[in-house]
């Protein structure tokens, strides 16, 4: 076939044969915690309100992205409820035709008094970072002393009947990896998914160079509960590795993006706050959708932003353990 002749292509497969059909969509860089492995010693500027995108200008790329083949999309921040009218655009982008899987990550300091419209929304998957059950350590590592305010938010979900609700716990070698245990415990009281992630050297934080715990580590401390067995993927399964172990009522998975990285298998594009499109989280590669948007670009020329993005998508990473960070960008404001 004449390649001038050739149909334009319309899914997002890139050059590694991967299709990419999730998207997730950072609609802050703001906070309320000051975890230690997210933020460096000195202060970070916040993006302007005018840079970062509106919530229309977020739904019109989601559409787009729906038309190329996206159908899990998953809201980040920064913390995404700190920003005034969440629940409302959440209701909105569920209802944009063709997405199958709509899903939040939030700190849950928020969630109590959110939880209900969050769900009425139409969103019904959550993940909840929890790097610890100790509240004198939560407030060591997060900076604020809002642990219960969490764990009742955690437990608020649980009750209207949110599946899964997936805790996030990043593992930190000295911290908190002596918790391992009590946190793999929670899968048995609650349907909750446990996740253990490895710490991922991404812009600066307090944490930068100090020794990682990887997850055959963490496997086999956890180990010590029973045996793990794994779970089958799933069409729109995240990174994680996923566990069962016999009478658990829950599951534990581990993203171990050191140890054992998952890129061959990478079906993601980030969205940032002020309108980035990223193909990988662990490259600073990424190109500028809200500056065309704003300047009268069509669908199309949005959706040619999309296929000229994904050609920058590495085909893996080549991070390693006690290595400087090779992403300069913080992790709030990509939507890690």
């Amino acid at each position: 076939m004449d390649p001038m002749n050739q149909r334009p292509p319309t899914r997002l497969v890139d050059a590694c044969n991967r299709h990419l059909n999730y998207l997730r969509v950072s609609i802050t860089d703001r906070c309320n915690l000051a975890c230690g492995y997210c933020l460096p010693e000195e202060a970070v500027p916040r993006l302007a309100h005018a840079a970062i995108l509106r919530y229309e200008e977020i739904l019109r790329i989601v559409r787009v992205a729906v038309r190329l083949g996206i159908t899990k999309v998953r809201v980040t921040g920064g913390e995404p409820l700190v920003r005034r009218g969440v629940c409302d655009f959440l209701a909105e982008l569920a209802a944009v035709p063709g997405l199958r899987d709509i899903s939040l990550t939030t700190n849950g300091v928020l969630l109590t008094e959110t939880v209900e419209r969050i769900r009425s929304a139409g969103v019904t998957r959550l993940n909840v970072s929890l790097d610890t059950l100790r509240p004198e350590r939560y407030r060591a590592i997060t900076g604020r002393d809002f642990f219960g305010r969490v764990w009742e938010g955690i437990l608020a979900a649980e009750s209207l009947g949110f599946q899964p609700i997936k805790l996030n716990a990043v593992v930190l070698h000295g911290v908190n990896d002596d918790e391992l245990i009590d946190l793999a415990r929670l899968c048995w009281d609650h349907p909750f998914h446990v996740r253990f992630i490895e710490f991922m050297p991404i812009g600066r934080s307090h944490f930068a160079g100090k020794p990682t715990l990887l997850a055959p580590e963490i496997m086999r401390r956890i180990a010590a509960l029973g045996t793990l067995i794994p779970v089958p993927r799933s069409e729109h399964d995240g990174p994680a590795r996923r566990f069962r172990i016999e009478g658990a009522r829950g599951e534990i998975g581990f993203i171990s993006a050191i140890s054992r990285h998952f890129c061959d298998r990478c079906n993601r594009l980030r969205l940032t706050a002020n309108g980035q499109l990223r193909p990988c989280l662990m490259s600073d590669c990424q190109e500028d959708l809200k500056g065309p948007m704003r300047s009268g670009c069509s669908d199309d020329d949005l959706a040619e932003i999309f296929f000229k993005t994904i050609q920058c998508k590495p085909s893996d990473h080549h991070l390693s353990v006690g290595e400087p960070a090779h992403v300069c960008c913080q992790m709030r404001s990509i939507g890690g």
